[in-house]
């Protein structure tokens, strides 16, 4: 069923249907698409700085077309603001329309000379989530203290599985993330990936057909572990080398052996953020047969600045993919760096390598754990999408 359209009236708000050469001077009409509510009985509602952001303007309701979309027209555009900015609701910030990642999008921008614009939204949160909980992975702890018998410490270790994992006889490729703590607990002091909503969300979408593992971090000794072993680390020789053997010849061939996975390297990848993006990109440099996916957020380059180049020319067996992100409002060097690293890696591509990359910068975007939940879906789909 479509929507009806409100008989509330806002001085200057027109709704009555009109085609694109009816369209009246003088007048600004907003026409939107939305798939994913078609058959949806609620109302869709324009908000922005022309009513104070209030989500649920019955004079701001959209009506529905014969075309199956809504449409709004601003019959008196004098009363506008000279540039718009506006989004679309369901009746509720609760209910607010999501990006095709699940976040929310920013604002959407016209002048209220435009005449005619034409939207489309992605989708809607539903009861302020923008996952449905039914795909939610399972969460398996394996251990609260798992043995590294490479550093004599013990770590949690957890698997996030498919929602339908004992459901089917399939196998998955992995996906081994740092600092496991900030995953997907919601009360983690420095904020959360939203990992398990993150992974429902592209679950739904056919995307989430992929194991991860989380790692969590060894708190105070935490950079002691992350640090790459090498000489030239600006937080001296950490016991990173001992850390990516434990990944790799200890904790691996243990999820191989007891999860359904694609053990090959093609299958498998290494990720996290910052410090653990550092140590990432290090484990696959001492291993580059293990890992051909790598998830590279925000990482410290900044600590060991050779790294990057060192993986391209001496890592000369790694093949596959690689995902790097970063925040214009991080450190001042980060982007840069990134760029390089870019450019290198396509070099190597260009010179005949099985190598690529995608390089994602958010000129807004802070050194944070909502900022790389934000990211997430976008690096999982390249990484492990279909092809």
């Amino acid at each position: 069923m479509l929507f009806s359209c409100s008989e509330a009236q806002k001085p200057g708000v027109s709704k009555s249907a009109m085609s694109e050469s009816a369209i009246s001077p003088n007048t600004l009409t907003v026409r939107l698409v939305s798939p994913s509510i078609t058959g949806d009985e609620r109302s869709v509602y324009i908000t922005g700085n022309f009513n104070d952001w209030n989500p649920a303007d019955e004079a701001s309701r959209m009506h529905s077309t014969s075309e199956g979309g809504f449409e709004i027209q601003f019959g008196d555009i004098s009363t506008l603001p000279d540039t718009l900015e506006y989004k679309f609701t369901r009746g509720g910030w609760e209910e607010a329309e999501i990006d095709a990642y699940g976040n929310q999008p920013p604002n959407r921008r016209i002048s209220k000379n435009a005449g005619l614009t034409n939207d489309t939204v992605a989708g809607w949160k539903t009861g302020g989530r923008f996952h449905h909980e039914q795909y939610r992975p399972l969460i398996n702890t394996i251990s609260e203290s798992f043995e590294i018998p490479q550093l004599i410490k013990t770590r949690r270790i957890t698997a996030l599985l498919p929602y339908n994992y004992y459901n089917t006889d399939q196998r998955y490729p992995v996906l081994y993330l740092q600092d496991g703590q900030n995953l997907f607990d919601d009360h983690a002091p420095f904020g959360s990936w939203e990992l398990d909503k993150r992974l429902a969300f592209l679950a739904e979408r056919g995307l989430g057909d992929f194991i991860v593992i989380a790692i969590d971090h060894a708190e105070e000794e935490r950079l002691a572990e992350f640090n790459p072993s090498v000489p030239t680390s600006r937080l001296g020789k950490g016991d990173g080398r001992k850390y990516a053997r434990f990944l790799t010849e200890t904790l691996k061939p243990y999820i191989d052996s007891h999860f359904r996975t694609m053990p090959e390297p093609e299958h498998t990848g290494i990720g996290g953020s910052s410090m653990g993006g550092l140590i990432s990109i290090y484990a696959a440099m001492e291993h580059p047969e293990v890992y051909s996916r790598l998830l590279l957020f925000s990482p410290s380059f900044w600590v060991t600045p050779a790294l990057p180049s060192r993986f391209i020319d001496e890592a000369t067996a790694f093949e596959g993919r690689i995902y790097i992100y970063g925040g214009g409002k991080e450190t001042e060097a980060l982007v840069g760096r990134l760029e390089s690293f870019k450019k290198k890696i396509d070099a190597a591509s260009g010179n005949g390598r099985n190598i690529s990359a995608k390089l994602s910068i958010n000129p807004d975007g802070t050194h944070s754990e909502s900022e790389w939940s934000r990211e997430f879906p976008m690096a999982a789909e390249w990484l492990f999408g279909r092809d």
